[in-house]
């Protein structure tokens, strides 16, 4: 059984922000592999996830904890349903990579990402699968003489702007392949592929 976590920010408020890339591409798989693209998402209290447990050997699950605490809910499920860490796949937004870009990697740290960072921290351990999509980072203003970035907190939690919409269909279109492509041949076939 393997273990897919999109992450991102309960709410209507978060939806359509770049740290929910993670629930973009989980919602975007869900539909893929369901018969005609209808998704039943169930709600878990004990887990404080929405999850959908799939035939073919996997849970997608979307933490609803907020971000800084996405550990708390992939701990309670990898030890609800006895899994090992190297079966958790995690999906999140990264702004080290430009919009449009994907890698897959086994391990490392969080690299400022939280809800990264808060999983690690509650598993004890940084031995599992992540499906970083970027987003790019913020932009310095060429308006002024003064140059101001955004802060990367504000940055993630904006929605994407129009002119980045065709990048963003095309990149939540090549995550779902090569989760696919994990799914059926294995995460390192994937990585080799769309690395």
């Amino acid at each position: 059984m393997i273990l897919i976590v999109g992450l991102g920010n309960p709410g209507p408020k978060y939806q359509n922000t770049r740290h929910n890339l993670g629930f973009m591409v989980l919602d975007k798989l869900a539909k893929k592999l369901t018969p005609a693209g209808k998704t039943n998402w169930q709600f878990d209290k004990k887990s404080n996830s929405e999850f959908i447990i799939h035939n073919s050997g996997f849970i997608l699950a979307k933490p609803q904890t907020f971000m800084n605490a996405s550990g708390f809910a992939v701990k309670f499920l990898a030890s609800h349903f006895q899994l090992p860490i190297s079966n958790i796949w995690v999906i999140h937004d990264d702004i080290d990579l430009p919009l449009g870009k994907l890698k897959i990697r086994f391990g490392g740290g969080g690299a400022g990402h939280h809800g990264v960072e808060s999983i690690i921290q509650q598993l004890g351990t940084d031995k599992f699968w992540r499906i970083r999509v970027g987003i790019g980072k913020p932009i310095k203003s060429q308006k002024s003489k003064v140059k101001s970035q955004k802060s990367v907190e504000e940055y993630v939690l904006e929605e994407f702007e129009e002119v980045e919409l065709g990048k963003l269909k095309n990149m939540l279109k090549k995550a779902v392949e090569a989760i696919r492509v994990a799914l059926k041949d294995g995460p390192q076939k994937a990585m080799n592929m769309y690395n």
